[in-house]
């Protein structure tokens, strides 16, 4: 599956509709301190931090992203549930540690403290973990 990676800065009203149908499937931990997913999504677009995985024209995973000097960090990743198991995440993850050495940094994993199964996707993909 061809799977292009974006910084979305400016989406169209389908790109926000994709974004809502991504985190509405989202664990309410992935959602935290949002309330919702339109809280999450407005706030990602606000402040520029989300990278998108689009196929045929439609967003199917989404993650955020804070970039500093020496490490990006990469937190609330999620793909449809109905896309799930296609490589949709590994492609946002392989993207997103591209582009971070592109800038001279590393990239970390962000999870909530003592968040196993984040601590292990970490660990499998040789990636440090950021928790918040």
């Amino acid at each position: 599956m061809p799977v292009v990676v974006q910084h979305l800065t400016q989406p169209s009203d389908q790109d926000h509709q994709d974004l809502l149908k991504i985190y509405a499937d989202a664990p309410d931990w992935l959602l935290a301190p949002f309330t919702n997913a339109e809280d999450l999504v407005n706030q990602g677009l606000l402040n520029g931090r989300l990278l998108t995985g689009r196929f045929n024209d439609r967003l199917l995973g989404a993650a955020w992203v804070e970039r500093d000097d020496s490490f990006w960090c990469l937190s609330r990743l999620c793909v449809r549930k109905v896309t799930r198991g296609r490589g949709v995440a590994r492609r946002l993850l392989e993207e997103a540690q591209r582009l971070a050495v592109l800038q001279g940094a590393g990239l970390r994993l962000g999870a909530p403290a003592g968040h196993l199964e984040a601590a292990r996707l970490a660990e499998h993909l040789g990636l440090g973990l950021i928790a918040h």
